[in-house]
């Protein structure tokens, strides 16, 4: 878990990036709730744990509450500790479709009072497709919002996160950005993302890759969790997931520990964000990274992958 090069970013990060919209308690996406003592123990689980980068959001609860939550571990803690890297994301403000560059402005704001600090080193522009990419680049849209906050110097790097893989592709194209994020794209399940993410790292971005365990499908399995990327999939996804967890059984692997391996072994991917919602999650994260996959294991895996069309963004 030593840190390492985010792209040609300047930043060092852990492999692992611990993630935190489940902190914000929201049950109808996850199917659970979170007070916050629980929410506020695990962050500080984090920063005492081997992780150092920690990624939040804006629009993570509909008040801000994973932002809220971090920063009162922050106070707790005398600040930020040291070494710790910490992202968050702008976004539209909740019940809003509003994502001008005056928005964008407002929603780091609102951050950093609730995280309790002054800058932060990597800020993304948050699923973009909830607007038209010409939205996104016109002038005083989010992107030159964006820019200029890294040339005022209130942020060090600038991300776009989201999802359909070719309108983070548009983006990059603008040359503009430092880091991509990608969510439930580049799993077991589904390699949607893997040539955004090696041409972006072949070009020195910084690259992250969300949701390893595909909302829950790869940790839970597929019985347990009918969903992938939190909507319903063909029953191709389940049946491939099904087999995947037999194989790791015939070898004595946790399912959720290939799905992690997959993401943390590629050489384009610069950290992995897995969702944390309690302490003892944090320590079980590092245990599942630990755990010996044979290279058997892998060409079995990798011959279970489901067939293109039935990725979230099948290859044109």
């Amino acid at each position: 878990m030593a840190p390492r090069p985010l792209g040609r970013t300047g930043l060092a990060v852990t492999p692992i990036c611990v993630g935190t919209s489940p902190l914000a308690s929201m049950p109808r996406l996850y199917g659970y709730e979170v007070d916050d003592d629980r929410a506020v123990a695990t962050v500080e689980a984090a920063f005492a744990g081997p992780f150092d980068f920690v990624d939040t959001s804006n629009g993570y609860g509909d008040h801000g509450e994973a932002e809220v939550r971090i920063g009162i571990a922050i106070r707790r803690a005398g600040g930020l500790p040291a070494g710790v890297v910490l992202a968050t994301k702008v976004d539209p403000a909740p019940g809003s479709s509003d994502f001008s560059g005056d928005r964008v402005r407002r929603s780091f704001e609102e951050s950093l009072e609730r995280l309790g600090v002054d800058r932060v080193p990597l800020l993304h522009l948050h699923d973009p497709e909830r607007i038209s990419f010409e939205e996104g680049v016109a002038p005083g849209g989010p992107l030159e919002a964006l820019v200029a906050l890294r040339e005022q110097g209130l942020v060090d790097r600038i991300g776009v996160a989201g999802g359909p893989v070719p309108l983070l592709q548009r983006y990059l194209d603008t040359g503009a950005f430092d880091v991509v994020l990608s969510h439930n794209r580049y799993t077991l399940l589904d390699r949607s993302a893997e040539g955004l993410f090696a041409a972006a790292a072949a070009a020195g971005i910084g690259v992250i890759n969300a949701a390893p365990y595909g909302g829950g499908m790869l940790v839970k399995g597929p019985d347990v969790q009918t969903k992938y990327a939190y909507g319903e999939r063909d029953e191709g996804i389940a049946a491939a997931a099904r087999a995947m967890a037999a194989a790791c059984a015939r070898y004595d692997v946790p399912l959720p520990a290939a799905a992690l391996q997959f993401s943390l072994r590629s050489p384009h991917v610069h950290s992995t964000v897995v969702g944390m919602s309690s302490p003892e999650r944090v320590a079980a994260t590092a245990g599942l990274a630990a755990v010996p996959v044979p290279d058997d294991l892998w060409a079995e895996l990798e011959a279970l992958v489901p067939a293109a069309d039935g990725w979230l963004d099948p290859p044109a």
